[in-house]
């Protein structure tokens, strides 16, 4: 059995997560184990939406973040990894300055992707077994700062866009829930017209919300079921989610704009189920510079 350690840090606009995968290789199989996650909440979108550039208080954040997970990954003896920023970073005036900050403190070195790439990162991840699918599908993924969705069917992707709305931006007031039903509701109807779909949800909000119903891996939550959670949590006051369903801080704010989100494209679909599998932009990565790597043999 071959032994090999990579590791994926994803700058996101709500969290920075770094994970950690052990693969192990046989003649037969390839499997990819968690060794460890680690996510740290700098919130590099409420930065940028409002003042359209990261603070010195994060960049020193993310910088002392940057320093962490190196030596984290140097403990765990990481042959390979890669960091990636996504809306926030692409849409900050002092990126550059940022980047180079960091890489002069931690020594990583700090990508920027656009959407069309992020939407690749996560179709090398468990995402696939959904695209080869004969079904329709529609993936949804959440974050702060932007919303990607894309039509799967058998192996392809029929139809994906980036959309500029996120958690961290509807918390901001950078943009309302108008823009949902004005900008995505009829691009959604129209690639979805005559077809009949099922969604897939990635995010850390998806998530969240899967392992909080009790559901078993790989069975779906109902439409129903989320706007049912959208009323009840937007009722609460941020303190009493935490209080009462032991929520992370940087949890219980985003986690309403995230269901209104999710909730809201599966009626434009007309889709009545998602399934919410254990995908992510992190987990995409390591399984593209895997396969990368063996391309190059």
């Amino acid at each position: 059995m071959n032994i090999s350690t990579y590791a994926a840090i994803d700058i996101g606009s709500n969290a920075v997560r770094l994970l950690i995968n052990n693969i192990y290789e046989t003649t037969d199989s390839v499997t990819f184990n968690k060794a460890s996650l680690v996510r740290v909440p700098i919130r590099l979108g409420q930065d940028v939406f409002t003042d359209g550039k990261i603070s010195e208080h994060s960049k020193e954040r993310l910088a002392q973040a940057m320093q962490a997970y190196k030596l984290l990954m140097d403990i765990y003896n990481v042959q390979k990894f890669r960091a990636f920023a996504t809306s926030a970073m692409r849409e900050s005036q002092n990126a550059t300055d940022v980047i180079d900050y960091v890489k002069n403190v931690s020594g990583i070195e700090i990508e920027v992707i656009s959407g069309e790439e992020e939407a690749e990162i996560i179709f090398s991840s468990e995402l696939k077994n959904y695209i080869e699918s004969n079904e329709f599908y529609l993936f949804i993924d959440v974050g702060g700062g932007s919303t990607e969705i894309s039509l799967l069917n058998k192996g392809k992707v029929i139809n994906s866009q980036s959309f500029p709305i996120g958690t961290v931006r509807l918390l901001d007031g950078k943009v309302n829930e108008e823009y949902l039903f004005e900008t995505i509701k009829p691009w959604v109807k129209n690639i979805t017209r005559d077809l009949s779909v099922e969604a897939v949800g990635s995010g850390g909000n998806i998530n969240y919300i899967f392992k909080n119903s009790e559901k078993k891996e790989g069975k779906s939550l109902t439409v129903s079921y989320l706007v049912n959670q959208y009323k009840i949590l937007k009722e609460l006051t941020y303190n009493e989610r935490i209080e009462k369903y032991n929520m992370k801080p940087d949890r219980a704010d985003v986690i309403v704009p995230a269901l209104l989100i999710y909730s809201s494209v599966m009626k434009f679909a007309n889709a009545k189920q998602i399934f919410v599998p254990k995908i992510g932009a992190a987990d995409g990565m390591i399984n593209l510079m895997y396969k990368r790597s063996k391309e190059k043999k």
